[in-house]
């Protein structure tokens, strides 16, 4: 998979983000590209139903079954299901993808929808950032004051990166993107300090390794190496081969 293939997800599934009504703030706006400012917070709220079986979706029944499953509210996530294998599952929206640049496209963009179940280790080392965004957006902040405020978090909150942090991303319902080709692809997520993505072979042609642009330390320090798992959550075939 190249690097332009690679870009998709971030315009998609971690380019999620929650839009709050007419009466925030006018300030979290960009001025270019087809979504420059945040839409009413209704437009990225779901029914709780819904939301919890899409959750879901991210992973093996064997898995989601026994998850926690968190739903987006007006005041943040919410756990909507108490589990007990450790497992969270979740709906992330455009505000966990970059926050400047052409991978930004769709930082508001109201209709992405990223289910991911995140294992235990990234549950405790990488959830929390999904929190803070969230905590961020739904106060009105501007990106920059998100920018500002991930910086202090990063430094001061943010537990440790934890060994084994990784997501499934299996869902046939995700919606990654305004192309054709919604879902994208069936696929894993492996957490990492920052690094040089040769370390992984990443984006090497034929290599099943993609560097996801999704933090890369700004602000925060991690890296997001994609592999394609080839079926979805439900056991079917995904036909979505590498480059």
């Amino acid at each position: 998979m190249n690097q332009k293939t690679a870009k998709v997800i971030a315009w998609g599934a971690f380019a999620l983000v929650i839009v709050l009504g007419e009466c925030w703030p006018a300030q979290a706006q960009d001025s270019k590209g087809p979504y420059p400012s945040m839409a009413p917070l209704e437009q990225y709220l779901m029914d709780r139903d819904a939301e919890i079986a899409m959750a879901r979706s991210a992973a093996p029944e064997a898995i989601s079954r026994d998850a926690d499953v968190l739903v987006l509210g007006r005041h943040g996530y919410e756990t909507a299901v108490k589990g007990k294998n450790g497992f969270i599952c979740a709906v992330e929206r455009g505000w966990m993808g970059p926050f400047d640049g052409e991978l930004a496209a769709n930082f508001w963009n109201p209709k992405l929808r990223g289910p991911l179940c995140f294992n235990p280790p990234a549950a405790r080392s990488i959830l929390p950032m999904t929190y803070k965004r969230t905590e961020m957006v739904l106060a009105g902040q501007s990106k920059a004051q998100i920018i500002d405020g991930m910086k202090t978090f990063v430094k001061q909150e943010l537990p440790p990166l934890e060994p084994g942090a990784m997501s499934y991303m299996l869902s046939k319902e995700q919606y990654l993107t305004d192309s054709a080709h919604h879902n994208w692809m069936a696929h894993l997520m492996f957490y990492t300090p920052l690094m040089d993505g040769a370390v992984w072979g990443a984006d090497l042609s034929k290599s099943p390794v993609m560097l996801n642009p999704q933090f890369r330390g700004a602000p925060e320090p991690i890296d997001v190496f994609m592999v394609p798992a080839g079926r979805w959550s439900d056991g079917t075939p995904d036909p979505v081969k590498p480059d």
